[in-house]
């Protein structure tokens, strides 16, 4: 009986802690073990090119005596549209001082007030006080390259550019089943099984499975994918949140815009200079981010309006600088000068508020299998997630899972020549089971009954106009599946800010069709290396292509189902899940989507 280590099987590495992804999250795990444990941080990217690098805003932490933890609890869940976890939003909060307490100890040199003594602290939507930590507007690049030359001097942590998990790997059956670590391809294409005694998913978010994006090109959703096939529950992936300004040029999104621009007086106007928030709602420019992004869209499509203007001209130009060179320096790259005019701005997909079903201390239901930041559902976000609450999150859950990983450290990976029974090659599943039809839970809140009937057409296909202007996608499918670029366009045209029932149908109709055709193993379209698409490291391509021509679509796909699934389930209105069909604000709470494969064996 041949075994993983014979040359016809992949070759097998072992380390301690696995940790896949290295934004905040991921790295506050690292710096948080002790070190004799080895740990691998993985990035299918580079090292810098994750959503927490790119984050403007800053970290949300209650600093100032004339504010309280309260208070800021209760902005949480107002902003979350009674979707929170009362309990996790207090313990995550309450533990937002000592998380900035712990990156100022790492040399995060956030920014002091005009004495030098305090932290400044900045405003943004949903707050109802100042409460946000920041440097300048630049705040994920300043605490990430900190974490990261942290990690660099710590000689038990492995630093890893360029390699992606393509499928968890476990073993054991239903209740029994452990995660044991992933399989990752490498750089150079070949693909190794990575034991550990425990796996960490810091994958983030999956912005990009949108045409329209803040989010960074790692940002596809792997993490659920792969946790959702390896039997963990996934939950409240409905709530996508639309950031209200990313920067337009040309019709396109070129960057974020941070909300504390609007937290420090910046006005949304109509083209002819009219304010239209405080029409829409009492806090004006001030509202959760829900509720500006829709107003957004609203004065948008009504009035026929490519994008909207956000104007802060008011304020003087050494200000600005000082305060935001980062979108003064955006705005300069496309010729716009945001001291003397408004810049145009529209949303665009910003941040999960679902994903796998995590406690605080990031457990799942997979024994081994931890997930942290925005790849988890904690019941923080809720239907729409409180700005700056973000990196917060990553931080106390990174430090909450490293604690708790470490009191219930399993058994360490049998290492090679040690003797002891490994895992043998007879014990392997198929690392992709058939896709089955999606789940339909009966729960509070959610339909039970069948899905609407999709539109009739093509079992290949052929994407049906909607009433969301969804139409062939112009490299959707040649007969040969479906490509990452046919995907967001669908997603964007039917899952963004405003959803109904035919249009999510006929999307989940299409999505299906496509599984059908990757069951039956025809090839997909994705970056290959030297494409303008795939990122660089070291002259490699290592961004989407290394997931390989299946497992990149396969998880952008799966993760598009789960979805669709839910915004159709949850048939009315919430938080960041807008329904036209059915508007009605629901309060109450829906349950988690089931995993459709049941761990068994080795997957």
């Amino acid at each position: 009986m041949a075994d993983l280590h014979t040359p016809s099987r992949e070759p097998v590495r072992h380390g301690d802690v696995l940790v896949i992804g290295a934004g905040l999250a991921g790295l506050s795990v690292a710096l948080s073990l002790p070190a004799h444990l080895r740990v691998t941080v993985l990035s299918k990217g580079p090292l810098q090119a994750c959503a927490s690098a790119w984050a403007q805003g800053g970290i949300a932490a209650v600093l100032d005596p004339a504010d309280d933890l309260e208070s800021h609890v209760q902005d949480t869940l107002v902003a979350g549209a009674g979707q929170c976890d009362e309990a996790v939003v207090r313990a995550i909060v309450a533990q937002a001082p000592g998380a900035i307490a712990w990156l100022r100890s790492l040399g995060v040199d956030f920014d002091r007030d005009e004495g030098g003594q305090a932290l400044h602290l900045t405003r943004e939507g949903g707050h109802s006080h100042r409460r946000i930590a920041h440097v300048a507007d630049r705040t994920g690049q300043a605490v990430h390259a900190a974490l990261l030359q942290a990690c660099r001097a710590r000689a038990h942590i492995e630093l890893l550019e360029g390699h992606a998990a393509l499928a968890l790997v476990t073993a054991g059956e239903a209740e029994g089943a452990r995660c044991l670590g992933a399989r990752v391809r490498q750089p150079g294409g070949e693909v190794v099984r990575w034991q550990a005694a425990h796996t960490v998913l810091a994958t983030g978010g999956l912005g990009q499975l949108f045409a329209s994006t803040t989010n960074p090109d790692c940002a596809t959703g792997d993490g659920v994918a792969m946790a959702w096939r390896a039997g963990c529950r996934v939950q409240d992936l409905e709530f996508i949140q639309f950031h209200p300004t990313a920067l337009q040029v040309q019709g396109r999104a070129v960057g974020l815009v941070t909300e504390a621009l609007r937290g420090e007086g910046a006005l949304l106007r109509l083209p002819d200079g009219t304010r239209f928030m405080p029409a829409h709602d009492a806090r004006a420019e001030l509202a959760p981010r829900d509720v500006v992004a829709r107003a957004i869209w609203h004065e948008m499509r009504s009035r026929g309006l490519p994008h909207v203007l956000l104007d802060i001209s008011h304020r003087p130009r050494d200000w600005l600088q000082r305060h935001f060179p980062g979108v003064m320096q955006l705005c300069a790259a496309h010729g716009l000068d945001l001291a003397q005019a408004p810049i145009p701005v529209a949303p665009c997909a910003h941040y999960a508020c679902g994903g796998v079903r995590a406690t605080v201390a990031g457990r799942t239901d997979l024994p081994g299998l931890y997930a942290v930041g925005e790849v988890a559902r904690t019941g923080l976000h809720g239907a729409n997630r409180l700005a700056s609450n973000s990196l917060l999150e990553c931080v106390v859950m990174g430090r909450q899972a490293a604690r708790h990983l470490v009191g219930e450290l399993a058994p360490k990976p049998h290492a090679e020549g040690s003797g002891e029974p490994r895992l043998q090659a007879d014990q392997l599943a198929a690392p992709w089971p058939d896709v089955q039809a999606m789940p339909d839970p009966a729960c509070p809140g959610r339909s039970s009954s069948p899905e609407p009937a999709a539109p009739q057409g093509d079992a290949g296909g052929a994407p049906r106009a909607t009433s969301a202007g969804w139409v062939e996608p112009g490299a959707a499918s040649v007969g040969t599946g479906p490509s990452l670029q046919a995907l967001r366009q669908l997603m964007n045209a039917v899952a963004g800010i405003q959803r109904n029932a035919v249009d999510l149908a006929a999307a989940a109709a299409q999505l299906a069709a496509w599984q059908a055709q990757l069951a039956e193993g025809e090839h997909l379209a994705v970056h290959a290396p030297g494409d303008p698409g795939a990122a660089q490291v070291g002259g490699q391509g290592v961004g989407p292509v290394v997931l390989g021509p299946d497992a990149a679509v396969r998880h952008a796909l799966d993760v598009c189902q789960l979805i669709v699934s839910a915004a159709l389930q949850r048939r009315h209105s919430c938080g960041a899940h807008a329904r036209s069909d059915e508007p009605g604000e629901s309060l109450v709470a829906g349950d988690a989507i089931n995993p459709q494969y049941a761990a068994t064996a080795v997957h």
